[in-house]
């Protein structure tokens, strides 16, 4: 991306080259999709999910109130990455199988965290679930990919009624009023509380995998460990902290 061709923050976006734009911010879309698209099976094409982040930024485009402050970039990523993340969602992506394991293993978890007190190892999950330590994991490993949470779905209701997307709060679009940002703080605060509760080394992967978006074979190189190893902790730390978040946020609203 050229510095001329890229919309300057601050100017009214919506009265700028449409199609310029596009060809401007085409590479973090296809970054954007690529990324997501490590995640999931092989039968998801990327380039559908180029097309859908296309709309997304578009979006972006006819949404961004840049007189907020916010910086268009950051904006449109979000926007791009929602967008691509509804389509996935719509789609339901994820076998139903899979969705019964996840199910299982938060029950199990559960129940052997109010039995015990704490929260359990990971051999006695395998144990109560009647798995080899190997067959645990390789059940978390297939769980990993179920969304951890779903900005689009912890939408905040204005006073009129209608649903306002965190999205939309966090362009600081001019109609957010106080109790949404006081929301959109405590959302962040649940989240930041959640990684906060997971071991150091998945507190790590966390940080690692997801803001400075290494591949895992990167962080293994990083840690020192191998890739094969990298992904049981990561399929663990997105375990503890899909868990945790929906305990936490079962709590607060």
């Amino acid at each position: 991306m050229t510095e001329k061709s890229v919309p300057l923050e601050g100017i009214d976006i919506k009265e700028e080259n449409k199609d310029q734009i596009i060809l401007d911010y085409a590479p973090m879309i296809k970054y954007v999709a690529n990324r997501i698209a490590l995640r999931l099976p092989p039968h998801v094409e990327v380039d559908d999910l180029i097309s859908v982040g296309v709309l997304g930024l578009i979006d972006a485009i006819e949404k961004f109130d840049p007189g907020r402050g916010a910086k268009f970039k950051t904006y449109a990523e979000f926007r791009v990455r929602g967008a691509i993340l509804d389509e996935l969602r719509s789609m339901d992506w994820v076998p139903r199988s899979v969705r019964q394991k996840a199910s299982n293993l938060d029950s199990v978890v559960e129940k052997l965290q109010a039995k015990l007190g704490r929260p359990p190892e990971d051999e006695e999950v395998a144990e109560e679930m009647g798995l080899s330590l190997d067959e645990f994991f390789e059940t978390l490993q297939q769980t990993q990919n179920m969304p951890v949470l779903s900005l689009e779905d912890l939408g905040i209701s204005k006073e009129s009624g209608e649903q306002q997307s965190l999205l939309d709060c966090l362009a600081g679009k001019g109609d957010s009023d106080p109790q949404t940002q006081l929301r959109l703080n405590e959302l962040k605060e649940i989240i930041a509380k959640a990684i906060d509760t997971l071991p150091e080394k998945e507190r790590l992967m966390i940080s690692l995998y997801y803001y400075e978006e290494l591949t895992m074979k990167e962080i293994g190189e990083v840690l020192g460990i191998t890739e094969s190893r990298v992904s049981q902790i990561h399929s663990k730390a997105v375990f503890r902290l899909r868990s945790k978040l929906k305990s936490l946020i079962a709590e607060e609203y």
